[in-house]
């Protein structure tokens, strides 16, 4: 082998490399986690799919949020629904829109290092909710 001819190949693999590190995967599908309350005190997982053809960005499913606070009495308490989620703009700005136990909830973050809102359901004061999407 040349060196010539090590160098062309060395160009192309380290080429090969750069493409699939840039390439973004469709986001088809994803996991949701997390951390609802003034201490985190309720642990919110689910597993959204995309919504459809044409509806970049907009996704849903079921979620189930669970309470891991120390005042827990009689085991965790769990409540289970649906959401809503869209992401939008460059600064990947997230709204949702959630059902849990029947009681209709929003949700509005924007993206630093996690997505950082406020959960607002009916009936009840909002509460800070951190979440994560991968």
């Amino acid at each position: 082998m040349t060196l010539t001819t090590w160098r062309n190949g060395g160009a192309a693999l380290l080429g090969a490399v750069a493409l699939s590190l840039c390439h973004v995967p469709s986001l088809g599908a994803m996991e949701i986690l997390g951390q609802a309350g003034v201490l985190g005190e309720w642990e919110l997982t689910g597993h959204l799919t995309e919504s459809g053809p044409g509806t970049a960005g907009q996704f849903s499913g079921p979620l189930k949020m669970k309470h891991v606070g120390i005042c827990t009495q009689d085991g965790p308490e769990e409540r289970a629904g649906e959401i809503r989620l869209q992401i939008t703009g460059p600064d990947s700005q997230v709204t949702a829109e959630l059902v849990l136990d029947g009681a209709p909830c929003t949700y509005s973050a924007r993206k630093t290092h996690n997505y950082e809102g406020t959960l607002s359901c009916q009936g009840r004061a909002p509460v800070p909710l951190l979440v994560w999407l991968k």
